[in-house]
């Protein structure tokens, strides 16, 4: 899957938290923006964001797949989280909604 078409599927699945901006940084493939107060996903890097959680790409794939859990994923430190913790914990439920 390419970005785009994760930014797609986020979208069409409604995957950001409510009331909160949340960036999803990949390194080298850039990152996307789950704005849950405009209700939309973007590949804005740029605006402000409440919580910006940095995984790879290919983590960030095995976690939407179910094939790493997330709290491993942190707990190992493949996943970083900077800001609001308690809007990372709710990426299961984002995370549900793809698949």
């Amino acid at each position: 899957m390419t970005k785009q078409e994760l930014v797609t599927k986020m979208q069409d699945a409604g995957a950001f938290v409510p009331g909160k901006k949340v960036r999803l940084h990949f390194g080298e493939e850039g990152a996307i923006l789950l704005d849950g107060q405009a209700n939309q996903v973007t590949e804005d890097a740029e605006s402000p964001a409440d919580t910006t959680i940095k995984v790879n790409w290919n983590d960030w794939q095995a976690m939407s797949g179910g094939q790493l859990d997330p709290m491993t994923a942190f707990m190992t430190g493949k996943l970083k989280v900077e800001g609001d913790m308690s809007n990372a914990m709710q990426l299961q439920g984002v995370l549900a909604k793809l698949r």
